[in-house]
């Protein structure tokens, strides 16, 4: 990793925000593996992340120390995540610039034309979202997460709101 990136990435802000991501990966892992059936999404900032889904607060209490506790045990691959957003804007950037480059050039003031390359345009769409996966992994791993919580710890698990979404917040300090 260039070292400006690197940098950048190790600022304060960023790697706590980076830790909390990677902590609340490894939440859902755990929440998923307790409630299989249950939809479950999160999102991370630099107080700590919520979850989203219909949870009880203590499970996510639990699920969130055990995640922690794991972090630190060295079991890096749980704050890697494939429903991760990362994961999607990765997917996207990389179909819309596949599509958008097979239908470059030529005459494409005429629609035949067009029409004619789609065929090309949906084959480098598919491949570009079968390279986005590995790719999206890779920019977890490197980029919006972090394994290496350090001292972060679980501060506070609370239901901010219930009904058909329930969210939690979970404070992490340290």
């Amino acid at each position: 990793m260039p070292n400006a990136l690197a940098n950048l990435l190790n600022q304060p802000l960023l790697m706590r925000i980076r830790r909390n991501h990677g902590l609340e990966h490894a939440t859902i892992h755990m929440l998923s593996s307790k409630y299989p059936h249950t939809p479950i999404a999160g999102r991370a900032d630099a107080n700590g992340f919520l979850i989203l889904g219909r949870l009880p607060t203590d499970a996510i209490a639990e699920s969130a120390e055990e995640a922690a506790a794991r972090l630190r045990a060295g079991e890096d691959h749980l704050a890697i995540h494939p429903n991760c957003g990362t994961n999607f804007l990765t997917a996207a950037v990389l179909a819309g610039l596949a599509s958008f480059a097979t239908l470059l050039g030529g005459r494409t003031d005429r629609a035949r034309d067009r029409l004619e390359r789609l065929p090309l345009a949906i084959l480098a769409t598919v491949l570009a979202l079968i390279i986005a996966q590995p790719i999206g992994s890779a920019a977890q791993r490197h980029i919006t997460t972090s394994s290496e919580i350090g001292e972060l710890r679980i501060g506070e698990v609370q239901q901010l709101r219930s009904g058909r979404t329930t969210v939690h917040r979970v404070r992490t300090q340290g």
